[in-house]
């Protein structure tokens, strides 16, 4: 998903949140004070894609209209709760800014990647996302022993699954369709990174398509096993410092599990921190300018290598801002290094 979509974080608004520098949220002026930080930082994003709509791939459109999604849930709560009454209106704005840049960018995907854009159609056709209307937590037991050192997991076959899936392949097959290759890939135990992430996108797609039969039936349970593991991830990213390459998938657990039903991925100092990223004038969330060079040694020399597979990688021309981005690799130490509480 793009930087936009991967700002999700709207909805931690109603949700239980863990201590930061931030405002309180049990207080109007609180409340108020966090909404419209992320809103600025919304609107910053969504200027900074409008300059270069020819530019955003389908994993980029599918980020608008996520957000979109987000976006009109979190206007219908704010609207209802007085110290929140203007920024529903604000978010009210975003929203029809948004409905036109979603037009616009398809526009240029049947120009760009008509094969494409005919196989993901579903996924970016409005209310094919849903809120989550039952929350729940990630549990720790679930988190694997050990995982995979070196990722078989390739994008062309998360594609075909994902296709499968959704019914759109040149084979005229229904929705809901899974083989046996699929299967095995899609349940496969041990994943990280992208890996993990293309696992739990596979059973949200199932079940905002409505798949409920054979191996569907499970969907709860699978996307219980991999939110617990990317929870996993992202308090390691956070045990090092939030390291450049690692803020991507980091912000994409988030999203994922959060949409998925996860309130615990919403955490205040995590906001904070992903606040912290964005460009304050270009309103991208790209590499640093600076970084710390004797953190980004100590990490290279821990970490062990982990390809990224999301479906297509972007750079947009003329800076260093990824909207999709090369391969990744996850730091540990020893197979996991320790997990602060929290």
């Amino acid at each position: 998903m793009s930087s936009l979509g991967l700002l999700l974080l709207l909805l931690l608004l109603a949700q239980p949140l863990s201590s930061s520098s931030l405002p309180p949220l049990d207080t109007p002026e609180g409340k108020a004070t966090i909404a419209g930080l992320v809103l600025s930082a919304l609107e910053r994003a969504t200027s900074f894609l409008e300059k270069r709509l020819p530019e955003i791939n389908l994993d980029g459109v599918v980020g608008f209209r996520v957000l979109e999604v987000q976006l009109k849930g979190v206007q219908e709560e704010w609207a209802r709760d007085p110290p929140l009454r203007l920024q529903s209106l604000r978010v009210g704005k975003l929203v029809r800014e948004l409905e036109l840049l979603l037009h616009r960018s398809v526009s240029y995907l049947r120009l760009s990647d008509p094969r494409y854009l005919r196989e993901f159609q579903p996924t970016i056709q409005p209310g094919f996302w849903k809120l989550p209307h039952v929350w729940t937590h990630t549990n720790t037991s679930m988190v694997y022993p050990t995982i995979e050192i070196q990722d078989s997991f390739s994008e062309e076959h998360s594609d075909m699954c994902l296709v499968q899936l959704l019914g759109t392949g040149t084979d005229s097959s229904r929705p809901c369709k899974l083989s046996d290759f699929c299967r095995t890939l899609m349940t496969k135990p041990g994943c990280s990174g992208y890996c993990l992430s293309h696992q739990l996108l596979f059973f949200l797609s199932a079940r905002m398509k409505g798949c409920t039969k054979g191996l569907f039936h499970q969907s709860q349970h699978y996307m219980d096993l991999f939110c617990a593991n990317m929870m996993d991830l992202n308090h390691r990213a956070e045990a090092v410092g939030y390291a450049y390459p690692i803020r991507d998938i980091f912000m994409e657990n988030i999203m994922l599990c959060g949409i998925g039903g996860f309130s615990d991925f919403y955490k205040l100092r995590w906001l904070e921190a992903i606040l912290s990223w964005q460009k304050p004038q270009e309103g991208c969330f790209g590499r640093p300018d600076t970084e710390d060079e004797e953190l980004s040694n100590v990490i290279q020399h821990q970490q062990h290598s982990l390809r990224r597979v999301k479906r297509r990688e972007k750079l947009f021309a003329g800076n260093r801002d990824v909207q999709k981005g090369g391969a990744h690799r996850w730091p540990s130490v020893e197979g996991r290094p320790s997990i602060p509480e929290g």
